[in-house]
């Protein structure tokens, strides 16, 4: 694997780092129409890419198979997710393990939904971690990992408010956090008091989570199960054109791209991108913000062109 720079690094340069996330796909069919996506999104040069688990820890197996895949057939850098959702401490250590025997260095250190039905009452495993900087603790007496977290702009539907969730991050980068990245933003005002009321408290960069919209029942429940709830300015713009799908892409692109150009502009180390596992309203999102160079596009775009068809037939999730 070529050598990179830290995320961290990345994250405090110059230039914003851009990164995008993907999801442990649940058939053969879905995981060819992922590593299509993951191969256009290697030709842009991400600062990193993770993979996420499924609601409730249900893909744990899953996740770490396809990130010791892109660790090991592509030249991308790759952040894992771990979660403490039941696990316990035994089986947490089994999981890092197998992530640095794979070389994976970067991984999210989240507490994770409990299984079944996110907003029910979260109870640990017996013998497993109760919060999120426990967890960065253990990840970060295992080995040098470069160690993320999760961060809640609209504030975590278990938090009584702002201040709490701040102090929540303050806790995680005690425990040895280096960075975090959000749930997906929509308004680009609470990423903003986010960030500036931990960069009061600690120096710990926060990239925005960003997701181009293009499918309106689907963010809609996204929205419902992460409690983050949708401005009424995003909603008014989305819902007129939820049975036009191409208007709707059209609109998801540009309101993702405002987002991101705000966001840039008020400081924002980078963009996390959220891509349901397809990757053109994302690149077409980065191919605004500047992100791409103009022969990079053309070449994606013809990749894109070649593969629509299979694609198409891969999954029933629209492009995202």
């Amino acid at each position: 694997m070529l050598h990179r720079p830290s995320i961290p690094d990345l994250l405090r340069s110059d230039r914003p780092a851009f990164s995008f996330e993907f999801f442990p796909p649940k058939d053969d069919a879905a995981e060819a129409t992922l590593w299509e996506a993951i191969r256009r999104i290697e030709q842009v040069d991400p600062a990193f890419v993770s993979v996420t688990y499924g609601a409730g820890g249900s893909t744990q197996d899953r996740t770490v198979r396809i990130t010791e895949q892109i660790a090991q057939v592509t030249t991308l850098e790759p952040m894992a997710h771990l979660t403490c959702v039941g696990a316990s401490v035994a089986q947490l250590r089994e999981v890092i393990g197998a992530y640095a025997a794979a070389g994976i260095h970067n991984v999210l250190a989240l507490r994770g939904d409990p299984p079944g039905d996110a907003r029910a009452t979260w109870a640990p495993h017996p013998q497993g971690l109760s919060h999120a900087d426990d967890l960065v603790r253990l990840i970060s007496s295992l080995g040098s990992f470069t160690v993320g977290v999760a961060a809640f702009p609209d504030v975590h539907p278990e938090s009584p408010d702002l201040g709490h969730d701040v102090e929540v991050l303050v806790r995680k980068a005690d425990a040895g956090a280096q960075f975090a990245v959000t749930q997906m933003v929509f308004d680009a005002d609470t990423y903003l008091r986010l960030r500036d009321e931990v960069a009061a408290r600690r120096e710990l960069p926060i990239v925005p989570g960003l997701m181009p919209v293009t499918n309106f029942a689907q963010i809609a429940r996204m929205s419902q199960l992460m409690g983050t709830p949708l401005p009424a300015a995003v909603i008014a713009r989305l819902q007129p054109l939820a049975d036009d799908r191409a208007a709707l892409r059209a609109e998801g692109v540009a309101i993702a791209t405002e987002l991101g150009e705000r966001m840039l502009a008020e400081g924002a180390p980078g963009l996390h991108f959220i891509t349901m596992n397809r990757s053109t309203a994302t690149l077409e999102v980065l191919g605004r913000l500047g992100g791409i160079p103009t022969d990079c596009q053309r070449r994606i775009r013809a990749g894109a062109r070649a593969s629509r068809p299979v694609a198409a037939a891969a999954s029933p999730v629209g492009a995202a």
